[in-house]
């Protein structure tokens, strides 16, 4: 392995998923108004960032790629994912129940959002076809081969080229790694090294680990979870996350001072060790307390620009960051 870094960064990403990203955990009247509220969101992130100079990486799912489901049917490949719970399973259990386009299915449909970030110096990234699932049990390697080869696809269709990848779920498989390599998906998100966001099944993450995570959000329990970055060869880079960016909750606003303090103190001290600190989150995840979520990513913006002044901290893209 070799590592290169002449000074620290802020990457940041965030998962474009819209409902394809929930739909198997919740409903729409549960959680239909953070997907809807993403329509506010992204022109408000886009402005967010070019005030401060600032780029990210947007890991879209494919489904959002297409105008309408008539295109969408047409991308979607022959060799669909066999989960073993057919509950996971998006071409069986979500897919037929759709609208026909953004107009009258906002929560499956954005591609005027994507028409947007086309516009913007972001990158645009994959979040896989069909937020594929890589550690559930059932499916294979062929079929997220196929997965994979229709994102591609449909991003071509838009001139975009896929260069990097976020796991959904964050579910890194590493035995599909060389096989992106092999289709130029040359970066991908890892995850923190701490064993509380070691990659698992759904069904593994427990209530104990998920207290864990919950805890590390306030609390050093994992450490700075700032990186150098590294590379195998014939595969893809990994810049590994460093923080979920946990959206403001009214019934925790007390602990928000707490939670912006970890993050400011782990850019800091990878600004000072020139490594790399990798933030992100969904854009519904600001879809409910839109202001309150858009002022503390201000907040943080503030510090990367005093950063930047003092140590030359920068900011990448993962794509970027990759080809260091």
């Amino acid at each position: 392995m070799n590592t290169t870094n002449d000074k620290g960064a802020l990457i940041i990403s965030l998962d474009f998923e819209l409902f394809w990203g929930v739909w198997d955990v919740t409903t729409k009247e549960r959680y239909g108004d953070h997907i809807l509220g993403v329509k506010k969101v992204m022109p408000g992130l886009i402005d967010l960032f070019a005030r401060y100079d600032c780029k990210a990486t947007f890991a879209t799912v494919g489904f959002l790629f297409a105008k309408d489901k008539e295109e969408l049917m047409k991308y979607c490949p022959g060799n669909i994912p066999s989960y073993s719970n057919d509950s996971y399973n998006v071409y069986h259990r979500e897919v037929p129940n759709i609208g026909h386009n953004e107009i009258d299915d906002p929560y499956h449909f954005g591609f005027s959002l994507l028409e947007m970030l086309k516009a913007t110096p972001h990158e645009i990234c994959t979040h896989t076809f069909s937020h594929y699932y890589c550690l559930e049990e059932g499916q294979t390697a062929d079929e997220f081969e196929a997965d994979t080869a229709a994102a591609i696809r449909i991003a071509a269709a838009n001139n975009i080229s896929l260069s990097s990848i976020v796991f959904p779920r964050n579910q890194v498989n590493e035995e599909y790694l060389p096989m992106l390599y092999q289709k130029g998906i040359r970066i991908y998100r890892g995850n923190p090294t701490s064993w509380i966001y070691k990659p698992r099944k759904y069904a593994a993450e427990v209530p104990f680990i998920r207290l864990c995570r919950l805890l590390d959000v306030y609390l050093p329990i994992s450490g700075y979870n700032t990186h150098k970055i590294g590379k195998e060869e014939g595969e893809p880079v990994n810049i590994p996350a460093s923080r979920f960016l946990k959206p403001y909750n009214p019934k925790m606003a007390w602990l928000e001072k707490l939670k912006l303090s970890r993050i400011l103190n782990e850019m800091t001290r990878a600004a000072q060790q020139k490594e790399m600190y990798h933030l992100w989150w969904h854009p519904h995840n600001f879809g409910m307390h839109t202001e309150a979520n858009m002022n503390n990513l201000a907040k943080i913006l503030e510090h990367y620009k005093l950063l930047q002044q003092k140590y030359g901290f920068a900011n990448y893209t993962m794509k970027e960051a990759g080809n260091l």
